[in-house]
Parts: C-alpha cells; structure tokens; sequence
C-alpha cells in the first residue's frame, strides 16, 4: 500500500524541471550574450554540463538519506548545527537581493509593451513584490499544480519559440565569436549560476518519492538532460536569430517569437513573464519567512527579524524594497545572489565528500565541488557578499552563546540546572514549518 503514495518517476520529473527552469531563461540569454557575445553558448555549454554531477550528488544524497530538510540536513549532518545556520543565512539574506532582480526580468517584457524603461521595470517590481506579500501575509498560496502548470506552459512556449524562430537564423551572427574575449565567458557562466538554481530542491522532495534510492537518481537524470536541451536550445536560437541585438534585448524571448511568429506576441510573453515572477517569488517568499522564523526559533537569528514567519516575511519584504533602490546594475545583482548560491552548493558538495560512501557517488560529487568553487571564483568580488554573511552568522552564534551563557550561570550555581544550547539543532527542522 505504502508503494502506492508519493510521487512516481514522470511526477518527480516533472517537479525537478520546473524547480530549475524558471524565471532565469527569459533574460537569461540576453545578459549572458551582454558579456561574451556569441561565446556565451560556451559558457552555457559548460553550465549544462556543469550541473549533471551537481544535480546527480543532491540525488545521491536524497536517496540515501531522504529527508524534507534537504540541503540543511546533509550540512549539519556533516559540518554541524553552526555551519547549518550560516546556510540558513545566507539562503534568508539571498532571496531580497533576487526579489528585485527577478522582478527586473519581468519588468523588461513589461516596458517592452508598455514602455517607461526603467520606471515601468521598478513598478512591475514594486506591484509583484507587493502582491506576494500581500498573499503570505493573509495565508494565500500559489499551489505547487499551479507552479507546475506554468513551467509546462513555459517549456512549450520556448519549444514554439524555438521551432518558429530557427528558419531565421543567420551563421554570420557567430561572428565575432568572442568580442570581449574569453574571459567574457568566465563572467557569463557566473551570471548564467541563476538559471541553474534549484538542484537542491531535488534532495528536499527525495522523501516524497515512492522509492527514493531508485527514482530520485532516474527523475534527476531525465530532467538534467531535458532542461540543458531546452536552455541550450533557446540560447542557441537567440544568438543565431537576434545577433549583436540581442545583448541589448529587455525580452529576448518576446523578440524571439516575434521574429519566429509575428503579431501581438509580446502581451502573451509579458503575461507569461509576470506569472512566471509571481510564481518564483512567491516560492521564494514564502520560504523565508517559515526558515527565518525557524532561524530565530533555534537561535541562529535574531528575533526582531523573525519572531513568527509574518515577521521573517516582513523582514525580507523591507530589505527586498532597500535592495531594489540600491545603485548596482541588474549584472551585479544578479552576481551577489548567485555568489549566495554558489557558497550554499560549495558547502553541501563538501558535506556530500563527507556523507557518500566511496567510489562513484564520491567521484562525481568531488567533481561537483570542484566545479562550484570554480564558479565561486569566477563570480568574482560579489561572491564576498557570501563569505560575510556566512561569517556574520557565525560570529552571531557565537555572542549569543556567550552571552546566554554568563546569564545562566547564575542559576546554575543555586539550582544545578544547565542552560539549554541556544545552537542545538538549527535549521534542522526549517523543512518541517516548510
């Protein structure tokens, strides 16, 4: 009977596609092509095969030990309750800083119809960063069907996209190959880490799975191979068809399915971006305030900033609104949060070195860690952000464990009691209020 629940292989698949494949596809292209013209198709080439033995170790460890505390879980399994929190940190502080950036994408198809540029871009921004607090804030949830009904009608409109759009493709657009040189495509596999997000979502859902150590490795195998083919193709198609303009394209998948289709297609991919932002931010908004206030819960953050989830979730929603006023280009905010991402999955292939057994699981996940601290390099100055967030953490942890102790002390002189470890178990059980 107990064989009958959970999620099949083609539900899992399905779940781990729309998991990565989001927001980060709509523009993605374009910026990447801003920095290393038609040399970006390396830079995705390499991210595509990159991901495998990321997205293969995550399944490795959600198979053998599947539990809903995903990327938490195996951390401080391996390193400890302290390095779990500095995890914990540096995922709550990451998601104000993609808020907007993940508005920005949404709110160039939205300017491409409307116009306004950046003043149409910054209120998109505000009306969805707005709505979805709004939502968690009186308990509204976008589903997960829902979700998934949007990446579905995603992939089928880049599928159209790309069929309608390769007719017009030019070879000529390939040259110059590398315009900024080859350290164009070191930048753009830094920025192209956000589309690649979300592999660590596999390891979270491993415990819904009817048979974990069997369909987790095959769900994740189908769904690295369908999501690289698909981003593979839309970039390919986008340098091929666009040319030079497309790094300076707002909606390249808009001017993409124009040039493909014709007609009004630009509402329809502005319509599609906007709910696609929705969706992602919601996700991401709503998981921070149940994290920031288990966070707190344990210890590990401060209790003005997340006493009760709606107080986490205030907490993000004001620095999301500080962070979108900040003078950076979307370029560098976008290098600031995956610079966050890279260092979660530095760790976690570190504790994965130390929780698989020997032989291929231990390879791939060595070539995994390898390749993510390559990418932290490549990331450049904004992967500090990172580091500091990790050692503020740290540091926080420390003082209230000091400070807890000289105020217990005294009680436990009259009464023998011990004062409990305000550094017991954080973050392990963030899954669970999730």
């Amino acid at each position: 009977m107990q064989e009958n629940s959970g999620l099949s292989l083609a539900q899992g698949t399905a779940l781990c596609v729309g998991a990565v494949l989001g927001t980060g596809v709509i523009s993605m292209p374009a910026l990447a092509a801003e920095v290393a013209g038609p040399a970006s198709l390396v830079a995705w080439l390499a991210l595509i095969v990159l991901s495998a033995p990321l997205a293969l170790t995550f399944a490795a460890l959600g198979a053998r030990h599947p539990d809903g505390g995903g990327v938490s879980t195996y951390v401080r399994l391996a390193f400890g309750p302290r390095v779990g929190a500095a995890i914990g940190w540096t995922f709550f502080f990451a998601v104000p800083l993609g808020a907007p950036a993940a508005a920005a994408f949404a709110g160039g198809y939205v300017a491409d119809v409307l116009g306004g540029g950046r003043t149409t871009t910054l209120a998109t921004f505000l009306i969805i960063v707005s709505a979805v607090f709004a939502m968690n804030w009186f308990g509204l949830r976008v589903s997960g069907r829902v979700q998934l009904v949007l990446t579905a009608t995603l992939a089928v409109l880049l599928l159209i996209t790309v069929l309608t759009a390769l007719p017009h493709a030019n070879w000529d657009n390939l040259t110059p190959f590398a315009p900024h040189g080859w350290s164009g495509v070191g930048s753009a596999a830094a920025v192209l880490v956000w589309g690649f997000a979300g592999w660590e979502a596999v390891s979270s859902l491993a415990a819904s799975y009817r048979n974990p150590r069997r369909d987790v490795p095959r769900a994740t195998g189908i769904a690295v191979v369908l999501v690289g083919l698909l981003y593979l193709a839309v970039a390919a198609t986008s340098v091929l068809v666009l040319g030079p303009a497309l790094g300076a394209s707002d909606a390249p998948l808009a001017d993409l399915l124009a040039a493909g289709v014709g007609g009004p297609v630009r509402i329809l991919t502005a319509i599609v971006a906007v709910l696609l932002t929705v969706g992602a931010v919601n996700a991401y908004l709503a998981g921070a305030s149940q994290l920031g206030a288990a966070l707190t819960r344990d210890g590990a953050l401060p209790a003005w900033m997340g006493r009760t989830p709606r107080r986490a979730l205030l907490t993000v929603f004001v620095l999301s609104l500080a962070s979108a006023v900040l003078p950076f280009r979307l370029h560098t905010m976008l290098l600031l949060v995956t610079g966050c991402f890279t260092l979660v999955y530095v760790i976690a292939t570190a504790a994965a070195l130390r929780l698989l057994p020997g032989g291929r699981p231990r390879v791939v996940a060595a070539i995994a860690f390898v390749a993510v601290v390559a990418l932290l390099w490549l990331n450049g100055a904004p992967a500090l952000l990172s580091l500091v967030i990790v050692a503020a953490s740290l540091a926080y942890q420390t003082w209230r464990a000091r400070t807890s102790a000289k105020v217990a002390s005294p009680a436990s002189s009259v009464d023998g009691s011990v004062a409990p470890n305000p550094n017991t178990n954080p973050l392990c059980t963030v899954s669970e209020t999730e």
